[in-house]
């Protein structure tokens, strides 16, 4: 009866706290559309609006294979904050290759407007990143900047 009792407090307590974890809640891009055109101003990008949401400029189109959701990529990137605080990079091509369907999904829009060789720039919407959940040190709710080089298209 004892291990009974503990295990009823213990689901309780679960149930309570389980209820008051915060509710997560996906931004419209639209809802981030003035920091994201405040960024690309500052920086002197011209930027093209995809009907997704997702912003872009093809800095080099690439001449190579264009990927396709199936395809696998080799890249290099940066990824940054809009305060310009870079959180990620890969400055040597990736080994093995991604496959871009499991990719976020602004890097799932944006890379196949470049063809192999291609080099993007992408401001993502958070709920094109990694949405409003904490993901490693990238907050939720996180509008995202990527320069992304596409080395190889398999």
């Amino acid at each position: 009866m004892k291990n009974f009792k503990f295990l009823v407090f213990l689901l309780s307590t679960l149930v309570v706290f389980t209820n008051c974890k915060k509710e997560c809640k996906l931004k419209a891009p639209s809802k981030e559309e003035g920091q994201i055109l405040a960024y690309a101003q500052a920086e002197g990008f011209d930027v093209v609006k995809h009907p997704s949401g997702l912003y872009y400029q093809i800095v080099d189109p690439g001449t190579g294979t264009q990927p396709t959701s199936a395809s696998n990529i080799t890249i290099t990137y940066v990824g940054k904050f809009l305060n310009n605080q870079k959180f990620d990079e890969g400055t040597t091509p990736n080994t093995p290759a991604w496959p871009l369907s499991g990719l976020i999904e602004g890097w799932k829009i944006g890379i196949p407007l470049i063809k192999a060789g291609g080099r993007i720039r992408l401001i993502v919407p958070s709920s094109q990143g990694y949405g409003c959940e904490d993901y490693y040190t990238i907050p939720g709710n996180s509008v995202l900047f990527f320069d992304i080089t596409l080395v190889g298209v398999n």
